[in-house]
């Protein structure tokens, strides 16, 4: 699976393809009805399964087809894009995920080019001549013509121990220059460099260390080189009220592919906690 991860996210990181990556999502059905499912095989095809956009054969629908995005027909797709091996996934969350998005009168679809989600792409980094799990965040940026993925953000853990944002929340007696500093021309400056274990004290207290400029500067100084790509997922906000990962099972049995492996019901304010946490901010 993860030499199949390699190759495509290096071209998602090339911006050649769009993300669409192996995936299946089967339920309960007659053996004829779930082989006709099986054909499933891409993350677009969650997009379309979620919007009732593909018939049972695989086929596209489009905006004159009949079952073009039809209730009965996004009823059983939903019913088959869960994780059923996930104890977190409740079945009342499911339910009332369900109801929102397939409700008569106001439903809800997902958009390929309507923002709010993103791609996690765990990958592996050669670095001080150790190997590391660095993570990048990736966004599909909208050009002039068509689109492409950009990276966002990244979490490494090296940097974050080696370039904290400092706690300012009460006065640190020790790590400050005086106010008067400039009627000595600044003399007292070296404390600033001979505390690096403490620099970022002597910052701005609105200070954000700048992870992504200081991964491009290793990188193009040849100290952190690219080695492969171990695992994806994929963070979802675009419905309204609710969050959602999209991640790959790769096993036997026909609960296998692209699936929601978690799912959650957030306000604005648990939004911007489980964001912080998902950047590791």
């Amino acid at each position: 699976m993860f030499k199949h991860f390699q190759t495509s996210a290096i071209l998602l990181l090339l911006g050649i393809l769009p993300c669409n990556l192996a995936a299946q999502n089967l339920g309960n059905f007659q053996y004829d009805e779930s082989k006709l499912y099986a054909e499933t095989k891409q993350v677009n095809q969650f997009f379309r399964r979620f919007n009732g956009e593909e018939d049972k054969m695989g086929e596209r629908l489009y905006e004159k087809d009949k079952n073009f995005h039809s209730r009965k027909l996004r009823k059983k797709y939903m019913n088959l894009l869960y994780n059923l091996d996930n104890s977190i996934l409740t079945n009342a969350a499911k339910e009332k995920f369900n109801e929102l998005v397939l409700d008569k009168d106001d439903p809800v679809y997902l958009e390929f080019h309507g923002g709010e989600w993103f791609c996690e792409l765990l990958t592996v980094f050669t670095y001080g001549g150790q190997e590391h799990d660095l993570s990048l965040f990736l966004r599909l940026q909208e050009e002039m013509v068509g689109s492409k993925w950009v990276i966002d953000g990244i979490y490494f853990e090296a940097f974050y121990d080696l370039l904290k944002k400092p706690d300012n929340s009460n006065f640190n007696d020790k790590k400050f220059l005086h106010p008067l500093s400039h009627e000595l021309g600044f003399i007292n400056i070296f404390r600033v460099f001979n505390e690096s274990d403490s620099l970022e004290y002597f910052a701005n207290k609105d200070f954000q260390p700048d992870y992504l400029s200081l991964f491009f500067f290793e990188l193009k100084k040849g100290r952190l080189e690219f080695k492969t790509v171990k695992d994806l997922k994929f963070h979802f906000f675009q419905v309204e009220g609710w969050y959602f990962e999209l991640t790959y099972f790769n096993r036997k049995g026909y609960n296998t592919g692209w699936l929601i492996s978690n799912l959650m019901e957030i306000d604005a304010t648990n939004k911007e906690i489980l964001l912080n946490y998902i950047y590791h901010e």
